[in-house]
């Protein structure tokens, strides 16, 4: 399928407009760079209630943003979807992806808790990890105290947001819970290294660049060591049966491509419940961009589907 017009006149007016990569700049200045980037193309979206908490994690205490898309009664109680940012571990933040967050509470009529991991390289590989897995400790043991219903969480993010939340569900399968309903997982990076044919194919000109993901994981991993541990690389791990069902989408100019079709036909052969959306004319990072590309609203309600079907 050819390139959407809409994606294609996003990616001719940042070239016209000298829009630098984010290998160029240092991590402050191009987490700057992402929030106006993104502030620039993502809709308004009104919600009934967002609250801003700190809660504690093994690191220090952890940022994180509700979303309630109406007022409950003290007896109901709203499934939760918990919410990874992406932005290569790196960039990116509570502000930057609000829009989507605000539509997946509307749209699916669940609470969304998004969460404020910590950053590289200020902060390597796992600490976002652990950020992670214990906010979503958190959700379930606090469901209650803010109308949520700890028997219907799901896990979701993009990108680097997808790799956490596939991460994140690998640890709750492995480590007591929580158990999960639901993974929402939108071109997740989930292989140890960018060589897929897709990194090569599109590894410049379509926004997300092979030197920009090659400067992220230099920041957040540690060694090369880490690249095997399936804490950064889901497909690394060697059991990837008995985890909730999935929702993988993916975009078809998108470098990670490849590896989030890899990771769906994995779970897959190991007997998981899995639907794959490729978003064939897309590029990476549409999901947040509903203010100019009509299939990111398209991709968001697809994802509020397979929610309310989990949920339910």
């Amino acid at each position: 399928m050819p390139l959407d017009i809409q994606a294609r006149t996003l990616l001719d007016a940042a070239k016209a407009a000298g829009v630098p990569e984010m290998w160029e700049l240092t991590p402050a200045m191009a987490r700057a760079e992402y929030l106006k980037r993104t502030a620039k193309v993502k809709p308004k979206v009104d919600i009934w209630k967002v609250e801003d908490r700190q809660i504690p994690g093994p690191l220090g205490s952890i940022g994180v943003r509700i979303y309630t898309p109406r007022a409950v009664d003290g007896s109901e109680l709203l499934p939760i979807l918990v919410w990874y940012h992406g932005g290569g571990f790196v960039i990116g933040d509570l502000d930057s992806h609000d829009a989507a967050c605000r539509a997946l509470s509307n749209q699916a009529d669940c609470l969304v808790v998004a969460v404020d991991y910590r950053l590289a390289p200020e902060h390597k590989f796992p600490a976002a990890v652990i950020d992670c897995e214990a906010a979503l400790r958190w959700v379930a043991e606090s469901a209650s105290d803010f109308g949520g219903d700890r028997a219907k969480i799901a896990v979701g993010g993009d990108s680097a947001g997808g790799n956490l939340a596939a991460a994140v569900a690998l640890l709750a399968r492995d480590n007591g819970g929580p158990k999960l309903c639901f993974q929402l997982l939108i071109y997740p990076c989930v292989a140890p290294e960018p060589e897929t044919r897709s990194h090569h194919q599109f590894a410049e000109g379509y926004l997300l660049t092979r030197k920009t993901i090659t400067w992220f994981y230099e920041q957040y991993l540690r060694t090369s060591k880490d690249i095997r541990d399936p804490r950064y690389a889901p497909l690394e791990a060697d059991d990837l049966s008995s985890l909730p069902p999935a929702l993988v989408i993916v975009a078809g100019y998108d470098p990670l491509r490849d590896e989030g079709v890899d990771y769906a036909r994995a779970l897959i052969e190991a007997g998981n419940q899995v639907s794959l959306s490729n978003y064939e004319g897309m590029i990476h990072g549409f999901y947040l961009m509903g203010a100019v590309i009509d299939m990111a609203n398209k991709a968001i309600e697809e994802s509020v589907i397979h929610l309310k079907s989990a949920f339910n």
